[in-house]
């Protein structure tokens, strides 16, 4: 682990784009924790989230990786920027030559995939602590541990994203190939959970509609993208301000996206090193 630890340091230090989306990605997801402690004009009015509540426990564990998950892509610039150089500047082959093996290049791969994730999330966890400890109208341990599991969540989010991102980019190999894929891939779960969406409340109405949308199990939750989605739900309703105007949060623990989710990462890496077998590079 160690060897191939160092091979990611050694081949990533002068690799220049790393460094600036590394740095930028960490300096945002910072400054984006401490986004309630700004006033915002809208409508005419001022609005504070930590007035409305984004920093009171429990809630914060859902805003707070909600909101960060939402930078993902920066970091998973990086992990293709990376792999795909691994093609364009031949060093895979080189590596290869030098004794390098596919397992060890995928494991090299996962072990950087890994510290991005485990340091994101305990950066989240930290800032979490400190923003919910300074400014949660309670800070009662029940209260404070009730939706840690959050944290967890935005962990397997994170790492099967990149997974996902480390099998298209040994699929492609051209970093353009690969966000235009995924961009593709976007659209088209997008579509099939509109058509199921509006397969089963076709001719419902009224409660009977919101009820199958709220309880029904929808297979296109279970694809890639959309099971990573779901397993930190929008918080936004949890603000005081939605509160006010009637409307309800419901939370069900997404266990078959976890499920999903943790399938999906075997199958990515499974596929990454199947192809990295199959293809003579």
């Amino acid at each position: 682990m160690t060897k191939l630890l160092k091979l990611e340091y050694y081949k990533n230090l002068n690799y220049r784009p790393f460094k600036i989306f590394t740095a930028l990605y960490f300096v945002i997801l910072i400054a984006l924790l401490f986004i309630g402690l700004i006033d915002f004009d809208l409508f005419g009015g001022t609005i504070n989230l930590k007035e409305e509540g984004i920093y009171n426990f429990p809630e914060i564990w859902n805003f707070t990786t909600w909101i960060v998950a939402l930078l993902k892509i920066f970091l998973g610039l990086i992990i293709v920027f990376s792999i795909c150089q691994e093609f364009s500047n031949r060093m895979f082959k080189q590596n290869t030559i030098d004794g390098l093996s596919r397992t060890e290049f995928i494991n090299s791969k996962l072990l950087t995939i890994s510290i991005f994730t485990i340091v994101s999330t305990v950066m989240v966890f930290a800032i979490t602590m400190f923003l919910g400890y300074h400014y949660s109208k309670t800070t009662a341990s029940e209260a404070v541990f009730r939706e840690i599991f959050f944290i967890g969540n935005y962990f397997v989010k994170l790492f099967t994203f990149f997974c996902f991102l480390m099998f298209l980019s040994i699929l492609l190999r051209k970093s353009v190939f690969v966000f235009l894929a995924l961009f593709v891939f976007w659209i088209a779960e997008g579509i099939l959970s509109a058509v199921e969406v509006f397969t089963k409340v076709k001719g419902l109405q009224g409660p009977q509609r919101n009820e199958v949308l709220q309880n029904d199990f929808f297979f296109t939750h279970l694809l890639p993208l959309e099971s990573m989605s779901s397993l930190i739900p929008n918080p936004m309703m949890r603000l005081n301000m939605a509160k006010m105007m009637g409307m309800k949060y419901e939370f069900h623990y997404p266990t078959e996206s976890m499920i999903a989710c943790l399938v999906w990462c075997g199958i990515f890496i499974f596929g990454s090193y199947w192809i990295l077998r199959k293809r003579d590079w």
